[in-house]
């Protein structure tokens, strides 16, 4: 039986579309704190078997501004305090081997 971090693996692996940790959790019907405590250790994880975890950055819907792209889903924008946020999206991408 796969684990929740190895299904999350497996959904994102080359996947064609981002995918944001609340869909996963719904794709899997894992929690999404899981989700997300899970992509934290993806990104490490993955880099030995030649894989990145690619990420779109969070956005605020108000006032455009956009965070540094990381797996810690913010609660609020820094700039407006607005909580109407866009959320980080991810998949994961085999890097070429030379």
């Amino acid at each position: 039986m796969k684990t929740a971090t190895q299904k999350i693996i497996d959904l994102l692996k080359d996947a064609d579309s981002y995918y944001s940790p609340d869909e996963i959790a719904r794709l899997l019907g894992i929690d999404r704190h899981m989700v997300i405590k899970a992509l934290d250790h993806i990104n490490f994880a993955i880099r030995r078997k030649g894989m990145r975890l690619e990420i779109l950055p969070q956005r605020c819907k108000k006032c455009g501004y956009v965070f540094e792209p990381s797996t810690h889903v913010a609660s609020k924008c820094p700039r407006c305090h607005s909580q109407w946020l866009e959320p980080p999206r991810f998949r994961i991408r085999v890097m070429k081997k030379h």
